[in-house]
C-alpha cells in the first residue's frame, strides 16, 4: 500500500512542461522561424502531399474516405486526389491514412513517428474550414507541430515501442494537437487543454505491423482526435493540464518504460528539430533504409547482379532486429514493408523498393521469395551502443556465390541531414506520386504554390488542386 501511496504522490517528471509547449504553440509567429527552416519545410510538405495523394489511392485509403463520405457531413475539407469533401476531422482521419498509407512518409531519427502525415492533413482540413489561412499560417502551424511533436516523441526513447505502441497512434495525437490549436489560433490555456484532451486518446499497437490495414490508420486517427480536442479546447472543455509529464497516468509514464522527460522541452525555439526530418526515397520502414542504401552501394560499386548472391547478413540495433527482422511470410502488402528480408530481396533483384516493388504479384514472386532465405540479421552490439539516434545504423555483409565478400557499414540513410536528399529527388518523388492520380498541370500548380507559400495570402488555389484528378 505504502508504494503505490508513494507513487501517486511522485512529483510530475518535469513540472509544467505540457503549459510550456503550449505556450511555445501559441506564441510562435513566422518572423521567429529561420530562413533555412522555412526553406526546407517547405519541401516537407510537398514531400507529405505527394504521399497523401497517393495513399488516399490504396484499397484502405479508399475505405476510409467512403466511410468518411458517408458520414455525410458539411463540406468543408478535401479528401486530397479527388473532388470529396466532409468535415474537417474527417478529412484529416481519411488524409492522415493516406499520409500513412504506403510506407513513404518521412520521419525524425529520434522523434519516432512521422508527424508530416498527421500534421498536413491537420493544417490543411482546418485551413480550409475556418478559411483564414495564410501562407505564412500554413509554415507556422506546421513547423510549431513539428518542433512539438518531434520532443514529445524524443522524451518517449525506446521505451515506448519496447511496450508495442505505434508512435503514429499514441505521440502522433500530440503532434495533432498541436498544429490544430494553432491553426485555430488557441491561446496557451486552451492549447494546454487540446493537448490534454487529445493525449487521452493515445492509441496504436505495434502488433498491426504483421498484415492487417489499420496500421495505416493510426496516423488518420490521430490526426482526427487533435483536431477534435483542439475544437472542443475552443469551447472551453478541459483536458489533463499535466498530460505529458504527470507522474501517475501521464503520457509518459503510461507509455514508455524509459521515459527522457528532458528532452521535452530541451533546445524548444533555438534547436529546430524540423531540419532533422527525413525524407524516404523507399516505401518501406525506415529502419532498414541504412541496409537498402548499404546493398545498393555494394552491388552498384562491385558489378554484381542477384544471381551473384549467396549470402547477406545484416547487424543492426536491438530495435530495429526487434521491428524488422522476422520471419518473412507473404501475408500483404504491410508485412512486407516491415519486413528486411523481404525488402533486401527486392532491392538485390531490382535495386529499388519503390511503387512497384510491392504490387501484389509480386509479394508472391518465386524470384523473391527464393532470394529471402539468403537474407539473415543479428543485433550489432556496437550499433545498438551508440544510443537511439543511430537505431537505423546497420553493418551489410555481402557472399557472393564464388566465395566474395564485401562488408558496409551505414550509420545514415539516405535522406537524413547527414547523407541528404540529392537536388530534385523530392521534387521527383513528388511528381511520381502525384501523377498516380493527377495530370501534369495540376502537379506543376501544386509544386509552384508551395515554392512561393509564404507569399500567399489565401489557400484557396492550392484547395482547389488538392480536389482534382485525371
Amino acid at each position: 500500500m505504502a508504494a503505490s501511496i508513494l507513487e501517486l504522490d511522485a512529483p510530475d517528471l518535469l513540472p509544467g512542461a505540457t503549459r510550456d509547449l503550449a505556450a511555445f504553440i501559441s506564441t510562435l509567429s513566422y518572423e521567429q522561424i529561420p530562413a533555412d527552416v522555412v526553406i526546407y519545410v517547405k519541401e516537407l510538405i510537398l514531400d507529405n502531399l505527394g504521399v497523401i495523394i497517393f495513399g488516399n489511392q490504396t484499397p484502405w485509403g479508399r475505405m476510409v474516405a467512403e466511410m468518411a463520405m458517408e458520414e455525410d457531413c458539411k463540406p468543408c475539407s478535401t479528401i486530397f486526389g479527388g473532388s470529396n469533401k466532409t468535415s474537417a476531422s474527417l478529412a484529416a482521419l481519411a488524409n492522415g491514412t493516406g499520409g500513412h498509407g504506403f510506407e513513404f512518409d518521412e520521419i525524425h531519427p529520434d522523434g519516432g513517428h512521422h508527424p508530416g502525415s498527421i500534421i498536413i492533413p491537420v493544417v490543411l482540413a482546418l485551413a480550409e474550414s475556418e478559411g483564414t489561412c495564410s501562407g505564412r499560417d500554413f509554415i507556422t502551424s506546421t513547423v510549431a507541430a513539428y518542433e512539438v511533436g518531434l520532443r514529445i516523441g524524443m522524451a518517449t526513447g525506446s521505451g515506448l515501442f519496447y511496450r508495442g505502441h505505434h508512435p503514429q497512434g499514441s505521440t502522433g495525437v500530440f503532434t495533432a494537437a498541436a498544429a490544430a490549436s494553432k491553426v485555430i489560433g488557441l491561446d496557451t490555456e486552451k492549447t494546454q487543454n487540446a493537448l490534454g484532451i487529445a493525449g487521452s486518446f493515445a492509441s496504436g499497437l505495434m502488433a498491426a505491423q504483421e498484415g492487417s490495414m489499420v496500421k495505416r490508420m493510426h496516423a488518420g486517427v490521430a490526426a482526427q482526435n487533435g483536431i477534435n480536442g483542439a475544437l472542443l479546447a475552443r469551447k472551453g472543455f478541459t483536458g489533463i493540464h499535466n498530460v505529458l509529464e504527470a507522474s501517475f497516468g501521464g503520457f509518459l509514464q503510461t507509455f514508455s518504460s524509459s521515459p527522457a522527460a528532458e528532452h521535452l522541452l530541451a533546445g524548444l525555439g533555438s534547436r529546430w528539430e524540423t531540419l532533422n526530418v527525413a525524407y524516404k526515397p523507399y516505401a518501406t520502414v525506415a529502419s532498414i533504409h541504412t541496409a537498402l542504401d548499404g546493398l545498393v552501394v555494394i552491388m552498384r560499386d562491385s558489378g554484381l547482379s542477384a544471381e551473384d548472391i549467396e549470402k547477406i547478413d545484416v547487424g543492426c540495433s536491438k530495435v530495429t532486429y526487434r521491428h524488422c527482422a522476422w520471419e518473412y511470410k507473404p501475408l500483404g502488402l504491410i508485412s512486407a514493408q516491415m519486413n528486411l528480408f523481404y525488402c533486401l530481396a527486392v532491392v538485390a533483384i531490382d535495386g529499388d523498393a519503390g511503387i512497384h516493388q510491392f504490387s501484389n504479384d509480386r509479394l508472391n514472386d518465386r524470384r523473391v521469395l527464393d532470394m529471402v532465405p539468403r537474407m539473415h540479421a543479428h543485433i550489432d552490439n556496437e550499433i545498438d551502443a551508440m544510443g537511439r539516434s543511430f537505431r537505423h545504423g546497420c553493418t551489410i555483409t555481402l557472399t557472393t556465390k564464388d566465395g566474395r565478400l564485401f562488408k558496409r557499414r551505414e550509420l545514415h540513410r539516405r535522406g537524413t541531414r547527414e547523407n541528404p536528399p540529392q537536388p530534385g529527388d523530392i521534387e521527383e518523388k513528388f511528381r511520381t506520386l502525384a501523377g498516380t492520380v493527377m495530370d501534369e498541370k495540376t502537379i506543376s500548380s501544386i509544386w509552384s504554390f508551395i515554392q512561393d507559400l509564404e507569399k500567399k495570402e489565401m489557400l484557396d488555389d492550392l484547395f482547389h488542386s488538392l480536389g482534382r484528378s485525371k
